[in-house]
């Protein structure tokens, strides 16, 4: 059967999107890949089509839980039932139901990248033939990348305790030193590299300047009313999104909820299939959400706040257009945002004196650590819960410093934190100037797309039109016509969305 069968087959589709097919044969081909493919332009088929011709499990490593959910229920959706995902979300009960049965029934199994640090889990998994590693997300492996987790940095040594499977590493942006640390990390031999243009010309761009967080909040108003939806519209600030949610709620805009890690796994699940739906005509959120949507309609996506640097914007405003119909990014920016960034930016890592403290406790209670992962670092996060993200952060510097030295002790204690503090200093010097970049570009009176083109090390050869607000754009062909429209379209896509779900046009293509 060829591929182009193949694909009819499970998907109904009849051709491939630009890439897919290239990448889906040199995996076949037992070669590790490396695909840079546009958000939207089909990553999760590059895994699922050479599932059905390789003997044995295809294992996804999946950052997000939502995203995780979305995509077995897409494959559910499209009557794969040898589909399962391993994370945190299942119950003490279930996983170890799962761990006494055969997995290697299952064709295609998801599991987060903390749920590979955990043994048990690593040793049944070592049972099976894997036939396909696959990292989805994968500029998360990178420190360099917008989405680092520090997690993502221990697969190669998973994948190697595996087998050495061939390995998929999948993203929508990624620069070339991004793409050099996956490389790395993924301890990957010569992979074939599939490089394709973060450009979506069907998305217009807009950069709106303002001149307070008062006129942003009734822009946002005005803009939701009258562009032809769904839409999503991102914040920095939890309260924030709730905040301009209950704002708009207020005014007449009823189908529209508000999302950010702060709520319940449950709730986040249950806003999410609204959306995907078409319960729901409104997402205000925080950048958790809308990682691997497959939501085909989406027709503008809104920046409250700036991102901190070009990777998570263009990551974000990948978010509308998928299904291929034109759609518009629109980022508004006040003065009085200029702060939050950089206070994000001051906040992703631990401070220095946090980290000076936490390793000499770490050394007084158990005067010599060779492995960071025999002391049980569940009980010092219980102590500061919020600051999860930091002992996360700060357990993988010290297991690379042991891994190094040998131990940490109160001879090795010093060298230990400065290394540390080091790293953490040039992390964040890196994030700043991305972040100047960025807020260059919003300023720059040329081109938005040759300017996020020229960031990725692409050249712009035709600009579509309409293009971005520097080129001329007019916001008609992006506003609904006539009362009541917006409404019998979202009606429409209602009950297509639907249908899509119970048969198979939601399987991501």
């Amino acid at each position: 059967m060829s591929l182009e069968q193949l694909l009819k087959t499970k998907t109904a589709f009849t051709s491939f999107k630009s890439g897919q097919k290239e990448i889906i044969e040199d995996v076949l081909a037992n070669k590790d890949v490396i695909a840079l493919l546009p958000t939207g332009g089909g990553k999760s088929l590059c895994y699922q089509l050479p599932a059905y011709l390789l003997e044995g499990v295809v294992l996804i490593v999946s950052p997000l839980l939502s995203l995780m959910e979305d995509q077995v229920q897409q494959l559910k959706a499209s009557g794969e039932k040898s589909v399962i995902a391993l994370n945190s979300f299942l119950s003490f009960s279930e996983k170890e139901r799962l761990l006494s049965l055969d997995l290697q029934s299952f064709k295609f199994i998801f599991i987060s990248p903390e749920m590979l640090q955990v043994e048990k889990w690593v040793r049944k998994l070592q049972t099976l033939q894997i036939a396909l590693f696959v990292v989805d997300e994968a500029h998360c492996v990178s420190q360099w990348g917008h989405d680092f987790r520090t997690d993502y940095l221990k697969l190669g040594r998973v994948k190697e305790s595996l087998g050495a499977p061939t390995s998929l590493a999948l993203t929508a942006t990624a620069t070339m030193t991004v793409i050099q640390d996956i490389q790395s990390f993924l301890d990957m031999t010569s992979p074939a590299l599939h490089i394709n243009s973060v450009d979506r010309p069907n998305i217009a761009i807009n950069v709106e300047h303002l001149t307070n967080n008062k006129e942003k909040k009734e822009r946002v108003l005005e803009l939701v009313k009258t562009l032809r939806g769904p839409g999503i519209v991102y914040f920095s600030s939890r309260s924030k999104a709730e905040e301009v949610c209950h704002h708009l709620q207020e005014n007449g805009v009823t189908r529209v909820a508000y999302y950010h890690a702060g709520l319940s796994q449950e709730l986040r699940i249950l806003i999410q299939q609204q959306y995907l739906m078409g319960q729901l005509d409104i997402i205000c959120c925080t950048s958790a959400f809308g990682m691997g949507i497959n939501k085909s309609n989406v027709r503008f996506v809104i920046h409250y706040h700036q991102p901190t640097q070009m990777e998570s914007y263009v990551q974000e405003i990948g978010r509308a257009g998928r299904g291929g119909d034109k759609s518009i990014a629109i980022l508004l920016k006040s003065m009085e945002d200029t702060m939050l960034p950089e206070f994000i930016i001051e906040n992703e890592l631990p401070d220095s004196e946090w980290v000076s403290y936490i390793v000499h406790e770490l050394v007084a209670a158990y005067r010599e650590i060779s492995d960071i992962f025999s002391i049980p670092i569940k009980e010092w996060v219980e102590k500061a819960p919020e600051m999860e993200s930091h002992w996360r952060y700060l357990s993988y510097q010290v297991d690379q410093f042991i891994q190094v030295t040998g131990k940490l002790s109160n001879a090795t204690i010093n060298p230990c934190i400065e290394a540390i503090q080091t790293h953490i200093k040039e992390r964040t010097s890196a994030k700043r100037r991305k972040l100047d970049e960025f807020n260059q570009w919003t300023s720059d009176r040329k081109c938005r797309r040759e300017g996020v083109l020229r960031y990725f090390n692409e050249e712009l050869l035709t600009a579509p039109v309409p293009c971005c607000d520097v080129c001329g754009l007019s916001m008609e062909g992006f506003e609904v016509k006539g009362e009541g429209m917006y409404e019998e379209e979202e009606a429409t896509l209602s009950w297509q969305l639907l249908l899509k779900n119970i048969f198979w046009q939601e399987v991501e293509k």
